[in-house]
């Protein structure tokens, strides 16, 4: 689906990251990447080889909507056969995209985040990367814009892989890329990445001092946390169990308010730690598109009150911290 030995070539130049793990990630990726393990993979697989070729006039990374070549570098007829491969990925979350002129209005505005939290990071030029639950890449590639020298995004979802893999035909870009990995599949206390994100992934773990501790434990002294979660008002101690659902979604385990989150952090040994957003998640943001046709966040609310989800819990809303590693 997605040639990765040119990006693994670049991994095997990073000084600080173990010939160990290096070794083993090739097998790793062939094992998840394995048809038998997912009954769709091949039909993604087909999707993508059946891209047609095109050579974009100019990529920019740096826009809202990621722009990929223009709608005169093919023939109408061309470009309507990659808008309808492009559907067979549906449904796109993360976005939005614009490729040859197809504009791919995704699920989640993912770029009003990045604006949210891009002025207040560190800078990423000439940075190692690493993007926990990555999605299909938009932000790696928003982070490839910004100047990260390598950006390694995981995720253990397929099509999200394969969203990817199709963008990646089309970019050929080999110093980012999105792994078919979880968190859990990186070895523990690399102490490599001089930036580590983790976005939207928080509030699915079982143990939020677990994943804390891990993703502490893959950055380099002096590295700096991006951490985007779900959040709830409250003073310190304050923190949200769902019984069973949340806003419609499963796995929603612990949804702490901001100074609880802090108070956390500190627990796991991150210093400088600063909340630089709390924003309610509007309509405007997540939305149902035509690349997005199932249920999103105007189906998880109450009917009768919009500050509440159809289970009776505080509507939706998300925070930005950032924290260094000492």
């Amino acid at each position: 689906m997605i040639d990765y030995v040119p990006f693994l070539q670049r991994l095997q130049e990073q000084e600080k990251l173990p010939g160990d793990w290096l070794e083993v990630l090739p097998k790793q990726i062939g094992q998840r990447l394995n048809p038998a393990r997912n009954k769709d993979l091949l039909h993604w697989q087909n999707v993508i080889r059946n891209l047609p070729s095109i050579k974009p006039d100019a990529v920019d990374l740096n826009k809202a909507a990621i722009r990929i070549g223009s709608v005169e570098d093919a023939s109408q007829e061309t470009i309507a056969r990659l808008k309808a491969n492009l559907m067979e990925l549906h449904p796109w979350r993360k976005g939005p995209f614009e490729l040859f002129g197809i504009f791919i209005d995704t699920e989640w505005r993912s770029d009003l985040k990045w604006d949210r939290l891009k002025s207040h990071i560190q800078p990423l030029e000439g940075r190692l990367v690493l993007d926990v639950g990555s999605g299909n890449g938009y932000h790696c590639l928003r982070m490839a814009g910004a100047g990260a020298r390598l950006v390694v995004g995981i995720d253990p979802y397929l099509k999200n892989v394969a969203q990817f893999a199709a963008l990646q035909r089309y970019l050929n870009l080999p110093t980012v890329s999105v792994l078919p990995l979880g968190i859990e599949d990186v070895p523990d206390h690399l102490q490599a990445f001089d930036t580590v994100f983790s976005m939207g992934v928080l509030y699915h773990r079982k143990s939020p001092f677990d994943h804390l501790l891990k993703l502490k434990s893959l950055l380099k002294s002096g590295g700096e946390l991006v951490l985007e979660t779900l959040v709830i008002e409250g003073e310190k101690g304050s923190v949200l169990v769902p019984e069973g659902r949340y806003a419609k979604m499963r796995n929603v385990w612990f949804i702490p308010a901001p100074a609880t989150l802090e108070s956390w952090l500190k627990r796991a040994g991150f210093k400088n730690i600063r909340l630089i957003d709390v924003s309610l998640t509007t309509e405007k943001e997540q939305r149902p598109t035509p690349w997005m046709r199932f249920e999103s966040l105007p189906h998880f609310l109450d009917p009768n009150n919009k500050q509440l989800t159809v289970e009776g819990y505080p509507r939706p809303r998300r925070g930005i911290f950032l924290a260094t590693k000492p």
